[in-house]
């Protein structure tokens, strides 16, 4: 049997995005994610009613402030006392897991969405994606963009305006663009 484009997002494989099931999942964040948007700091309830119903998984303390983007949402896996500031954008084409205990400063994007480098490829339209995980007791400083693929260890701080492209271990201070490590933590 062959696989749905969507089985082939998830695999990493090239796929096709307007193919009408993932338009249709990408419709259902949108408008989830403008009702989220529209809320206001006295409404905790709601917004967490409006991520549960959005993410795959979510923490019971988890706080995202508005406005919020991402692409499906059902492709995130968050864990407790997750915090993002605002403006962040998740590209959640393939998994998105996010431990527990990380915070985010203003602007912070991850993306597991990617495109191919050989333009005729690029040209037919499909697309590309792999998965990103972020440990626990992590501090991504604002401004952050974390590539597709990476992995970043428990116990990292990555520094404001770093942009991720390659792995991060764990208990490391780690900056720059191309990220890379600064000082290892005791």
């Amino acid at each position: 049997m062959e696989k749905t484009e969507k089985q082939k997002m998830l695999a990493g494989e090239l796929y096709v995005a307007s193919d009408a099931e993932l338009v249709a999942e990408r419709k259902r964040a949108r408008c989830l994610l403008r009702m989220y948007n529209t809320t206001t700091e006295q409404e905790p309830e709601n917004r967490g009613q409006i991520l549960q119903e959005l993410f795959a998984k979510v923490g019971p303390d988890v706080e995202i402030e508005p406005p919020f983007y991402c692409d499906y949402g059902s492709n995130i896996y968050a864990g407790n006392k997750f915090y993002m500031n605002f403006g962040c954008v998740i590209l959640d084409c393939n998994r998105v897991e996010i431990g527990d205990n990380v915070l985010c400063g203003p602007y912070v994007q991850i993306y597991a969405a990617s495109h191919p480098t050989k333009p005729e490829t690029r040209l037919s339209g499909k697309e590309l994606s792999a998965p990103v995980k972020i440990g626990s007791n992590v501090w991504i400083g604002g401004g952050v963009i974390i590539c597709p693929g990476v992995t970043i260890g428990d116990n990292t701080t990555i520094g404001a305006g770093s942009v991720v492209v390659k792995d991060i271990p764990e208990n490391v201070i780690a900056a720059g663009n191309p990220c890379k490590i600064i000082r290892h933590l005791p």
